[in-house]
């Protein structure tokens, strides 16, 4: 759960700006293309169901052959998940993909995900998936994880860099797709786990999931409680989350449908001065402000194959609802909203073979209806409805792949906010295109190298819109032109991966500190920018039982034209290293150690590069040790080892900081039946 604040008063402005900062640039690249189905469904067709479990992958949102995984892709495994300890799927996402996450500012375990240095616009610059269906907000705010139980997690597939071709708005960084397990024949019958877990810093939490298959029909049930103080005061989090679903699969196709329930509470600890973090980084700033989320979400799926074609579809509806307040010298700030989204993705496939060349064409519309009501004593209302077309079309032949893809998306805008502080009456339509090209040569059955270029977009949202420097006056789209080089090798378990890559944006989304009439921060569109930079992923078999990963991004992001020409952005590192190291023993033990560097960043007010202070650098360590006996496992895991004093997140020069956790140690349980 991450706040935000649609409206932002003079007076309020220094408790409320860090939260207004999360104005966004691009997603998640066209890897973990949508596997079509909610998190219960993900049962093969009956063809399939009656063999071995198929090993798939998700291509251009459709069930792919390995051959086809999108190009550059990460695959994070559900054994990889288990091994590390990870408690949700955002915390999988950091610790074993390597993606740096930015610390939430609620108390909640929803980092903010940041792949390719977009700093606090990093979850507006990315598009989350759950088995095909959108996560990404429309809003300030990023995608909510949490609630996904992550022992139903199959894998977790990172593709970086431009994607809107497929996923639309927002992808420019990357997509990250989630896909659950899918129950089946081999799953047959009645399966469940229960976990419990305690720690240090009060931490409570307990898991249960019932899945039953029998016939063509399967079913799922699982849910969770969460409780902690967290480290710093006044930063309680309560989360309680229910999750249903049912499919029935027929032959040639499956269909099925999916019901989630969330229910969360917070307390907000507020930013503090670089003084008080010296003296005490655990102490609050607002012991006062609080706040709760309410959201359901209700998903329907059908995918078959007709004719020789291969049709999906998912219709989901979000609905959620967000209360806060907060106390000041000002007064009371007090935030009660309600915003649903409506999403229908219908889709073709055509996939064909003609001598030893195999074609795959695709065609979809995607269809979202957005909005938001401010409730209390200045009610305003947010719309936004978006409908666009795409085409992809990939061939692949002997040790050639090629794709080439396009996209047409319209959005239609419309706002009314009678607040004195606002600037957000308007009534628009806006129209963005996509494209993309990317190919890939096997240099050997162990060697690959690719390549990719296209642009991608991402639409100034409600929050964006809504403080801007000309009254009433909407931002401009954001658009990238994107590149990338990549190469790959694989040989008895041992694998690594290199990429280059550049971004050039243009009409990038930020806030700005120094905008504004009266100089007190405005969503902009700033100056050409751009980011580029290296990535690396590495895997390694050292021993029958050791196995040792790891992941290095290094981002340059900077202004190219303008006043500002040659500036560093703010809140980017240069550098982020992550290694884990794997012991996996066949007597019912393992164990997993990891460590993640953080380079040094600039604060997220020091725009102009005058700040003589930086961000310091930080290393964390985390560990986990487990032992089966039988049907149970237990474990003992730690995070934060060394018990770093840190923070990642700053919004003004030396202050506005939001300290990073310290160290917690944590018992847990775990029994399959």
């Amino acid at each position: 759960m991450t706040f935000t604040h649609t409206r932002r008063s003079p007076a309020l402005l220094p408790s409320l700006q860090p939260l207004a900062l999360a104005t966004s640039i691009a997603l998640c690249f066209a890897a973990a293309a949508a596997a079509p189905a909610p998190a219960l469904a993900q049962a093969p067709a009956q063809a399939l169901a009656q063999t071995a479990a198929p090993v798939i992958v998700t291509g251009a949102r459709f069930d792919s052959d390995p051959s086809l995984l999108p190009i550059g892709a990460t695959v994070i495994s559900a054994a990889e998940i288990r091994r590390s300890g990870a408690s949700d799927v955002n915390q999988a996402i950091r610790k074993i993909g390597g993606v740096l996450g930015h610390q939430s500012l609620d108390g909640s375990p929803d980092f903010a995900l940041d792949m390719r240095g977009f700093g606090t616009n990093s979850s507006q610059n990315m598009v989350v998936l759950l088995d095909g269906v959108r996560l990404s907000e429309n809003e300030q705010s990023t995608a909510i994880l949490s609630t996904i139980p992550v022992d139903s997690v199959e894998r977790i597939e990172i593709t970086r860099g431009g994607s809107s071709v497929l996923y639309g708005d927002g992808a420019t960084g990357g997509v990250i797709q989630i896909i659950t397990k899918r129950p089946g024949a081999r799953n047959a019958g009645t399966r469940g786990t229960v976990f419990a877990e305690a720690g240090q810093l009060g931490l409570r939490e307990g898991r249960a999931a019932l899945t039953h298959s029998a016939d063509n029909w399967a079913f799922d049930l699982s849910g969770g409680a969460l409780d902690t103080d967290n480290y710093r005061d006044n930063n309680g989090f309560k989360s309680r989350n229910l999750n249903l679903g049912a499919q029935w699969a027929f032959t040639g196709g499956r269909a099925g449908v999916r019901v989630s329930g969330t229910r969360q509470d917070s307390r907000f600890a507020g930013s503090l001065s670089e003084a008080q973090f010296n003296a005490n980084p655990r102490q609050t700033a607002s012991p006062k402000n609080f706040g709760s989320l309410d959201s359901d979400r209700y998903t329907a799926f059908v995918e078959a194959k007709v004719a020789g074609y291969d049709l999906a579809a998912e219709l989901s509806h979000r609905r959620k609802e967000l209360e806060a307040s907060y106390f000041s010298a000002y007064g009371l700030y007090e935030l009660d909203y309600q915003s649903k989204q409506t999403q229908f993705s219908p889709r073709v496939r055509k996939l064909g073979q003609i001598g030893a060349v195999l074609n795959e064409a695709v065609a979809g519309i995607d269809f979202i209806d957005w909005s938001r009501e401010q409730k209390g004593s200045a009610p305003s209302k947010a719309t936004q409805k978006s409908k666009a077309l795409y085409l992809r079309d990939e061939i692949k032949w002997d040790a050639f792949r090629l794709a080439a893809g396009a996209r047409r998306e319209l959005f239609e805008k419309d706002n009314r906010d009678p607040s004195p502080f606002a600037s957000a009456v308007y009534d628009v339509t806006q129209g963005v295109n996509a494209w993309d090209i990317q190919g890939s040569y096997a240099l050997s059955a162990k060697a690959t190298l690719h390549a990719k270029m296209g642009q991608s977009y991402r639409l100034p949202n409600a929050d964006d819109n809504a403080y801007t420097p000309l009254a009433n006056r909407v931002l401009q789209p954001q658009t990238s032109h994107d590149m990338e080089l990549g190469t790959s090798y694989a040989e008895d378990g041992n694998k690594l991966a290199a990429r280059v890559f550049r971004h050039e944006l243009r009409n990038e989304i930020y806030y700005d500190p120094t905008a504004g009439e009266f100089h007190f921060g405005a969503n902009v569109n700033l100056a050409p920018t751009r980011r580029q930079g290296f990535e690396l992923d590495a895997s390694a078999r050292l021993a029958a039982d050791w196995s040792l990963s790891g992941h290095y991004q290094r981002v340059k992001a900077t202004f190219t034209e303008g006043a500002a020409a040659g500036r560093e952005l703010v809140l980017v590192p240069k550098n982020v290293l992550s290694a884990r190291l794997s012991w996996t023993p066949a007597d019912g033990q393992s164990a997993d150690i990891g460590a993640q560097w953080v380079d040094s960043q600039r604060f997220g007010s020091d725009f102009d590069n005058s700040c003589a202070a930086r961000i310091p650098s930080y290393t964390t360590l985390d560990a986990r040790y487990a032992r089966k006996f039988g049907a149970w496992e237990v474990a003992l895991s730690g995070l934060n080892l060394a018990d770093k004093q840190y923070y990642g997140m700053a919004f003004s020069c030396q202050g506005g900081i939001y300290p990073s956790d310290g160290r917690q140690l944590k018992l847990s349980a775990r029994y399959d039946f």
